[in-house]
């Protein structure tokens, strides 16, 4: 059976990793220390005989005696998805953000160098900053502000791929980098400052959909079942350069809000706040290497996704 590793696996894109690998055969470790993460997220996992889970911050040395599945199975892979992603968070644990893709990405290769495993870990579209290319291919190397309110997450998945790609090319792991642009879904924290969740919550009590800005800046949101499935894809492959992950449709944050209205069937009005920080004014993938390399495109339209989404969080507010 292949063991993997998943950090942060009690998180967001963590948890919903740790389901699809199981019930593709694999035997799962999830590593967690719930600092932003649940356990509720894992509740069906917790149920499958081959998942095992450890609460720890990542940014300690994983001890082999803490891992039954080491001894058992070996290690086949590990999927380092360990860090707080929310805007609020970088004001509240900026210094854990900074160890976790530092300090845990140096711990996590090194594991995986030890046991000749396969490596994959979750960098960003914020590594692009405030974009000047439109969209944002692999070879871009970013306009970021490397000082800004968003230094402690651009910065240290920055370092993190420096750190796995020279791992890569002069220690000969067997790695990987995803570039995760939007993404939306259940087991999102309903308080975590993001667009989906805060939109969501706001939508289901019909109170006033905030706006930063003037709304014209753009996203493009990925339902989380499609990235998984591009990730999946990317571990399971022998790509060893940058992938971004996310969904081409751009559209504006003002066009997302008045879908959302239709979609909830809410009163609410709209309401403009002032700009974020650094907040990015374009934001697209360009996903020509996933296509070519993994095969993979996104399936699941926004509408879609925005209802599965809207029926999770009515169920916790």
């Amino acid at each position: 059976m292949k063991h993997i590793i998943i950090t942060g696996g009690a998180g967001f894109i963590g948890s919903h990793l740790c389901d699809t690998f199981l019930s593709r055969g694999y035997a799962v470790t999830a590593v967690d220390n719930l600092l932003t993460g649940k356990l509720d997220n894992l509740s069906d996992a917790f149920s499958h005989p081959h998942f095992q889970f450890l609460e720890q911050d990542i940014c300690q040395p994983l001890a082999p005696e803490e891992l039954p599945f080491l001894s058992q199975y070996g290690l086949h892979g590990i999927l380092h998805f360990a860090c707080p992603a929310s805007p609020v968070d970088f004001d509240r644990i900026p210094f854990e953000i900074l160890q976790v893709d530092s300090v845990g990405t140096i711990h996590t290769v090194e594991l995986a160098l030890k046991h000749q495993a396969r490596y994959l870990v979750a960098s960003t579209s914020e590594i692009y900053g405030d974009p000047l290319e439109h969209p944002q291919k692999e070879s871009y190397w970013g306009n970021v502000n490397t000082i800004g309110p968003r230094a402690c997450y651009d910065e240290t998945k920055r370092f993190a791929e420096a750190y796995v790609s020279t791992a890569i090319r002069l220690k000969k792991l067997n790695g990987g980098i995803v570039r995760i642009f939007n993404t939306y879904g259940p087991r999102m924290r309903i308080d975590d400052g993001r667009i989906v969740p805060e939109l969501c919550q706001l939508a289901i009590h019909d109170k006033p959909l905030t706006v930063h800005g003037t709304g014209q800046q753009t996203r493009s949101f990925c339902y989380v079942s499609d990235l998984v499935n591009g990730i999946v894809r990317l571990f399971e492959s022998s790509v060893t350069v940058p992938v971004n992950i996310g969904n081409p449709d751009e559209r504006t944050v003002l066009d997302f809000v008045k879908t959302l209205q239709k979609i909830a069937a809410c009163r609410s009005t709209i309401e403009f706040l002032p700009g974020r920080v650094d907040d990015p004014q374009r934001r697209c993938p360009d996903i020509t290497r996933a296509q070519t390399l993994l095969q993979w495109s996104p399936q699941v339209p926004i509408e879609e996704g925005l209802q599965l989404s809207l029926d999770y969080f009515r169920a916790w507010v």
